[in-house]
C-alpha cells in the first residue's frame, strides 16, 4: 500500500508494529546480555579500573618518551569498589543489560525507522537516507567505542586519584561506577551523531553552512570547554585527545550541510568564469 493510500489508522497501525518489532528485539539482545553479563563485566565494564587496560599501557610508553604527560606507570592501580545496597548488583545486572541492548540494537532501530518512513520517500531520496542511516550506525559505535576507550578510562583514573585530603580514601561504589560508564559511554555515541543530526537539519532549511563558518570560533572554545570537564586533568595533551576528535566532528559536519543560497551562486558563477 502507497503512503498516498494509507490513512492515518493505517500509519498508527504500522508504527505499532514497528515498535513491537524494536521491543522484542530488545528483549531478546537483553536476555543476551544477562547471560554472558558475569563475564562481561570483568573483562569489559571492569578493564578500565585495572592497571593493564590497555589505553594505560599506551600511555605509559608514550610518556617515557614526550616529557611533561601524566605518568600512568603504576602497576599497582587499582579501582576499590564497594556495595552498600543488598539488591544492587541484581538490579545493576538487569539495568546493564538492558543498555548494552540498547547500545547493539540501535543499527536495527535506525533500520526501523527507515523502514517506516521510506514509503513517503523517492527513489533517489531513498538511496540517499539509506546510507545516511548506515553512516549514523557506523559513528554511534565509533562514539562509544571512544568513550569506552579514552573518555571513560581518563576521567576515572583521573577522579579516582585526585584527593581533597590525605586523610580520605578514595573508594567508588558499584552504582557510582556504572552510572559514569554508561552515561560517558552512551553520550559519546550520541556526540558522534552530531555530523548526521547537521546533515538532517541542513536538508529541511534548519541550518547552513554559513552558521558553522561564523559561530567556529565559538565553537572551538565551547569545544574545549567539554574537553576540559570531561578530561579535568589540566596537561595540554590528554586535553588535546578529548578535543580534537570533537572539533573533527565539527567540522565533518560543515562538509554534509548544505551551502547559502548565495554560495551556491557564487559557485555556478566561478564555474562560468
Amino acid at each position: 500500500m502507497s503512503t498516498q493510500e494509507m490513512s492515518f489508522w493505517d500509519h498508527l497501525e504500522e508504527l505499532r508494529w514497528t515498535l513491537f518489532r524494536v521491543v522484542i528485539a530488545l528483549f531478546v539482545f537483553a536476555i543476551g546480555g544477562f547471560i554472558i553479563m558475569p563475564w562481561f563485566f570483568d573483562n569489559v565494564i571492569m578493564a578500565p579500573a585495572k592497571a593493564d587496560f590497555f589505553l594505560y599501557e599506551w600511555m605509559c610508553k608514550l610518556s617515557q618518551s614526550i616529557a611533561g604527560l601524566p605518568d600512568f606507570c603504576d602497576e599497582n592501580f587499582s579501582i576499590d569498589m564497594v556495595n552498600i545496597d543488598l539488591t544492587a548488583p541484581f538490579f545493576r545486572h538487569l539495568s546493564t543489560s538492558f543498555w548494552i541492548a540498547v547500545i547493539l540494537i540501535c543499527p536495527y532501530i535506525l533500520f526501523e525507522v527507515w523502514r517506516f518512513i521510506s514509503p513517503a520517500l523517492y527513489e533517489h531520496e531513498k538511496k540517499n537516507v539509506r546510507w545516511v542511516f548506515l553512516f549514523g550506525s557506523i559513528m554511534f559505535f565509533v562514539g562509544c567505542l571512544v568513550g569506552y576507550s579514552l573518555i571513560f578510562p581518563m576521567t576515572l583514573r583521573f577522579l579516582y586519584n585526585y584527593t581533597l585530603s590525605d586523610a580520605i580514601h578514595n573508594t567508588v561504589s558499584l552504582d557510582s561506577y556504572m552510572d559514569n560508564f554508561l552515561i560517558l559511554v552512551f553520550v559519546m555515541g550520541l556526540v558522534f551523531e552530531m555530523p548526521l543530526i547537521s546533515w538532517l537539519l541542513s536538508q529541511i532549511g534548519i541550518l547552513k553552512k554559513s552558521f558553522f563558518k561564523t559561530y567556529r570560533r565559538h565553537a572551538i572554545v565551547a569545544l574545549l570547554f567539554l574537553a576540559a570537564i570531561i578530561t579535568p586533568t589540566g596537561d595540554p595533551f590528554t586535553l588535546s585527545l578529548v578535543f580534537i576528535p570533537l572539533y573533527a566532528l565539527y567540522e565533518f559536519s560543515i562538509l554534509l550541510v548544505k551551502a547559502d543560497p548565495k554560495e551556491d551562486d557564487a559557485e555556478v558563477s566561478l564555474d562560468k568564469i
